[in-house]
C-alpha cells in the first residue's frame, strides 16, 4: 500500500508558477499548483512508504530552487 501525502510549499517571491513546473517533474508528485493564501504551491505525492515519501519531499522537493519551506500533511483514510 503507498502513502499519499499534500505538500505545502512555501518558494521565494514572485517563483511560484516557476517552481510549480519543476515540482511537476518530480517522481512521485502527481499535481503541484501555484495558489493563493497562505502557501504558494500545493502539491500531491505518492510513495511506496513514509520513508520514501520523506525521501521526496527532502531530496527532491525541498531541493528545487525556489523553495524555501514545506509542509507535509500525509493521507489518513
Amino acid at each position: 500500500m503507498s502513502v499519499k501525502a499534500f505538500i505545502l510549499i512555501d518558494t521565494s517571491p514572485g517563483k511560484a508558477r516557476e517552481v510549480a513546473a519543476k515540482i511537476r517533474g518530480v517522481a512521485g508528485v502527481s499535481v503541484a499548483h501555484a495558489v493563493t493564501g497562505p502557501h504558494d504551491i500545493i502539491a500531491i505525492a505518492e510513495a511506496a512508504d513514509v520513508t520514501s515519501l520523506g525521501e521526496l519531499v527532502v531530496q527532491k522537493i525541498q531541493s528545487v530552487t525556489g523553495v524555501n519551506r514545506s509542509l507535509t500533511s500525509i493521507v489518513a483514510d
